[in-house]
């Protein structure tokens, strides 16, 4: 933001107006812990000694009316707003790479409503999702949103960014779940999109701004389905003897039952991640199962499954393993279990129909590992389709440079020639973890000609450009 020490002032009391004063910071140790997310970058460029990008002014605000204001201001002095929930995106996508405002949306916590009627629940995009989840369970219900980042990551990031859980293959995306949304636009208009999807009243607004990654407004509130617990949950676990049949076992278990959870590790993952967390010493690609719901239509699904799996060839490991996957479901993912600095690594997770998963696993994996020596690739399918799935395909570094533009150099290029690779195989760039930082620059590619339809949107909601600028390739 390129003002005068008056004029800088003069806006920094605008901003304390209308949230207050202990709710505007400028301090810098507090600006320091909005540089880095979860993306490797920022926590590399941390961990080297280097600064990462800062805000000028960090707001608090605590209704959507205040949003709004702050956003009238923004808009008219032509300030740049980056919006920040919980931290905990892998994609630099709440990175402040433009300075200006920082928007801290955790103040905005409050449980709006729940409808048992309609088993819908509304609540303010700042709350933590583990505790919009703990209050569907007080009334016996679910949201069935489970991701890795439940307990840190905000409503509003998994909106912004088109979050996913671990039940997705039968509850669907968070785009599935969400009825409705309250956004503020960039000109401080407050909106709602209508009551419920699924309508033919024109576009339906949720899905312009749920994976918008704060570049065309700011979600305030949003509204969910609420599930039933289900009646029992049994889980399974498989051991096919390559890729190959676990991808066809998958896809005929797709297209006969509804799985809660599936998911197809390659033998790479299975001999490290799955052997470390779970103890299972075999080779081969091992393949976790839930079946949920009543219980009597549960023990015939498990019949299908066991009759598919067997087709391929594979080894039925009872409920053990499977069970054990789901009792690490969420630690799988912390420091300790799994890859971390000063590694150097990434998830490169792209999605595909079934006729062409197999050849893109094949594709990323000989363009990474020929490409990079010393550069490991392992890869799960970990969200199911009707038509197809995803990979969530990770490179690993044990000892990458020292020289932080040297390692910076070094992880874009593999990201490059991985995410090309899916893309030139017929994979679409990103299954749920956005866009960001990290991948923006490759979104024209992806979307060629077509890219012109988000472009215009953008323009037209934010003509000034100062909606979370070098995010999503706008």
């Amino acid at each position: 933001m390129q003002v005068k020490s008056f004029m800088y002032n003069m806006i920094l009391s605008e901003l304390e107006d209308v949230v207050g004063v202990e709710n505007v910071s400028t301090s810098e140790v507090e600006k320091a812990s909005y540089t880095v997310d979860y993306f490797w970058l920022s926590r590399m460029w941390q961990d080297r000694g280097a600064e990462g990008p800062k805000p000028d002014i960090i707001v608090r605000p605590g209704s959507t009316e205040e949003v709004s204001k702050v956003l009238k201001i923004a808009n008219y002095y032509k300030i740049p707003v980056h919006t920040w929930g919980g931290g905990s995106g892998s994609q630099g996508g709440a990175l402040p790479m433009a300075g200006g405002i920082l928007l801290d949306m955790k103040r905005m916590n409050k449980l709006i409503s729940i409808d048992e009627s309609s088993h819908s629940i509304t609540a303010e995009a700042g709350m933590i999702f583990q505790q919009l989840e703990w209050y569907a369970n007080e009334k016996g219900y679910s949201c069935m949103h489970i991701p890795s980042c439940l307990t840190c990551g905000t409503i509003g990031g998994a909106l912004a960014h088109r979050g996913i859980g671990i039940f997705s293959s039968k509850y669907g995306k968070i785009d599935d779940q969400c009825m409705s949304m309250e956004v503020v636009l960039p000109n401080g208009d407050i909106i709602n999109t209508l009551p419920v999807p699924k309508h033919a009243a024109g576009p339906d607004l949720n899905q312009i701004f749920i994976g918008s990654e704060g570049t065309l407004g700011i979600i305030t509130k949003a509204t969910f389905r609420l599930f039933e617990q289900p009646e029992c949950r049994k889980h399974r676990a498989f051991l096919f003897p390559d890729m190959t049949a676990g991808l066809n076992a998958g896809r005929d278990i797709m297209q006969k039952v509804q799985p809660s959870i599936m998911r197809l590790f390659d033998e790479a993952e299975t001999v490290s991640i799955i052997k470390k967390v779970i103890g299972f010493e075999k080779k081969g690609a091992f393949m976790n199962l839930s079946l949920e719901g009543i219980e009597r239509i549960v023990d015939i699904e498990m019949e299908i499954v066991l009759e598919i799996c067997k087709k391929y060839g594979a080894e039925d490991l009872g409920a053990e393993y499977g069970e054990k996957w789901f009792e690490n479901r969420i630690t799988f993912f912390y420091p300790g279990h799994i890859m971390d600095i000063p590694q150097m690594f990434g998830t490169m997770d792209t999605v595909a129909d079934f006729g062409h998963i197999e050849k893109i696993y094949w594709a990323m994996k000989n363009a990474i590992e020929s490409n990079f020596p010393g550069v490991r690739f392992i890869a799960h399918c970990s969200h199911w389709y009707g038509w197809g799935t995803m990979i969530y395909d990770r490179f690993i570094m044990d000892n990458p440079p020292e020289d932080k533009e040297e390692a910076l150099r070094l992880h874009n290029q593999i990201w490059n020639t991985g995410v090309r690779a899916a893309m030139e195989n017929g994979g679409v760039i990103n299954d749920h973890h956005g866009i960001g930082l990290k991948l923006s620059r490759l979104m024209k590619e992806q979307y060629g000609p077509a890219f012109q339809v988000m472009e215009g949107i953008k323009k037209q909601l934010d003509p000034n450009g100062i909606m979370n600028p070098y995010k999503l390739g706008l």
